[in-house]
């Protein structure tokens, strides 16, 4: 299915109301990881993409954030390691790349040559995970990727 980018719930929900999502589609939520903004609950998006499944659209999320194991029945692949914000292949990902996500057999796969684009930077500087953070900007940097732990040594 088709890639929507996306880069905080609020961008998300937003489209969601709008009813840009009304359609087959891979949510990627990225520069959601421990250096992007500390890797907050994604608790907001579960409930849209369960209508969208309800409404019989094939729907999925990709994000290099974190979830609960109460996501409900929403194909998803979590926690990618390394993040968008490190580099990670969610950097890479343009709207409308075709994405491939096997829940059963735990692949993902993107239609595109991801090794000849560039990494692109945040742009959403409207996120709500932000906000008050600049204080730990620091600390964020030095963060391990979720798969090691997301933590840091001092």
């Amino acid at each position: 299915a088709p890639a929507k980018i996306f880069e905080s719930q609020s961008a998300f929900l937003k489209a969601f109301e709008a009813g840009d999502l009304h359609c087959d589609h891979v949510a990627v939520l990225r520069f959601q990881g421990p250096q992007s903004n500390g890797m907050p609950e994604l608790h907001k998006l579960t409930p849209p993409l369960g209508v969208l499944q309800g409404l019989g659209y094939r729907v999925a999320l990709v994000t290099d954030g974190r979830m609960s194991g109460a996501s409900g029945k929403i194909p998803a692949a979590i926690h990618l390691a390394p993040e968008a914000k490190a580099g990670g292949t969610l950097a890479r990902v343009h709207e409308g790349d075709l994405i491939h996500l096997d829940a059963r057999a735990g692949t993902l796969e993107v239609a595109a040559d991801l090794s000849a684009r560039p990494l692109r930077e945040k742009t959403d500087t409207q996120d709500e995970s932000l906000m008050g953070r600049e204080l730990f900007a620091g600390v964020r940097a030095l963060m391990s990727p979720a798969n090691q732990g997301g933590s840091f040594i001092v």
